[in-house]
């Protein structure tokens, strides 16, 4: 049976910005990196790129915030094996090693021409708008604004890294956590999105680019949901196929004559898929009726996530 597999991150944005003979050789810095950080600086760039069309920047802008994506973590390539690739939590002192990937990468990208204009993102996109973050502790304005909106993506994507989200159903329970950061301890209440104010900017994160990221996963919500309609249409043909086959069947067992018998059996034989029998035809149906089951819950599921997604303020 088809298992339909989602991805997190739509190319279709990074596609329409023809960005691949754009970034050819800052995309090859990446074949140097481990595989996980790759694919992370992949989804990275991908969610910055899609989250600067929802805060109207500029195509110029978008490009360069975008590469600067790709090359946040490039600074990676200078982390001891041990300690970038370490299954459990960190000690202080590898905690300390590992923060210095924004400055190896910033010296990476300073000392190369051509990586030179994507150093702030290297530098800045662990700096937190309230003075908390690495590596010099910059605090709001200061802080680059393509790292700003790094600092979201790449946030969100650590999440549903370690989560191992394979759907996004109980997605919001992510977003909350990222609200968590866009408002400060003192200030933890109920904010509407369309009316920020000082108290919401003093937090860790942007909220502005966190409202952005929010639309970014309620479009990835719907394509997943459009994904599993198109998977449900397919379990329905199958299913009326395979209902076919067993009305043919039904009429084979109550023929009297041998030829009769045969005949419906025949049509029976051409209806077949691949692996389909006489003998498992029934179970292969019944699987697909508990599946149509299955997807329209997830599908219900997923509109109900959206929903919880609209509420959300911050």
């Amino acid at each position: 049976m088809t298992n339909e597999k989602i991805d997190f991150y739509s190319s279709t944005n990074l596609k329409s910005y023809n960005l691949d003979a754009i970034m050819k050789y800052q995309l090859s810095m990446l074949d140097r990196m481990d595989v996980f950080t790759r694919r992370h600086s992949e989804n990275v760039a991908n969610l910055v790129c899609r989250i600067c069309e929802y805060l109207h920047c500029k195509k110029v802008f978008t490009i360069h915030a975008t590469i600067c994506g790709y090359l946040h973590d490039i600074g990676k390539l200078f982390i001891p094996p041990e300690v970038l690739n370490k299954p459990g939590s960190l000690t202080k002192e590898e905690y300390d090693i590992m923060k210095k990937h924004t400055t190896f990468g910033y010296e990476m990208c300073m000392k190369d021409l051509k990586l030179r204009p994507y150093a702030d993102g290297a530098l800045y996109h662990h700096e937190a708008l309230n003075g908390s973050g690495y590596p010099q502790g910059l605090r709001k304005k200061d802080i680059p604004y393509v790292a700003q909106i790094i600092r979201v993506a790449d946030e969100y994507d650590a999440i549903v890294t370690k989560r191992q989200y394979v759907t996004h159903i109980n997605i919001s329970e992510t977003l909350k956590e990222l609200i968590r950061d866009a408002v400060p301890a003192e200030y933890i209440k109920t904010v509407a999105l369309d009316a920020l104010n000082e108290n919401c900017r003093v937090g860790k994160i942007n909220s502005k680019v966190l409202k952005s990221l929010f639309k970014v996963v309620i479009d990835d919500t719907l394509y997943e949901i459009s994904c599993v309609m198109e998977y449900i249409d397919f379990l329905y043909e199958q299913i009326d196929r395979l209902e076919k086959i067993e009305k043919y069947d039904l009429k084979s067992q109550k023929a009297k004559k041998d030829k009769d018998k045969n005949y419906y059996r025949e049509g029976m034989k051409m209806l077949f898929k691949h692996g389909e029998t006489f003998e498992n035809y029934q179970t292969v149906l019944d699987e697909y009726r508990e599946a149509i089951i299955l997807r329209q819950d997830v599908k219900e599921k997923l509109y109900k996530e959206i929903k919880i997604i609209k509420k959300l303020r911050i």
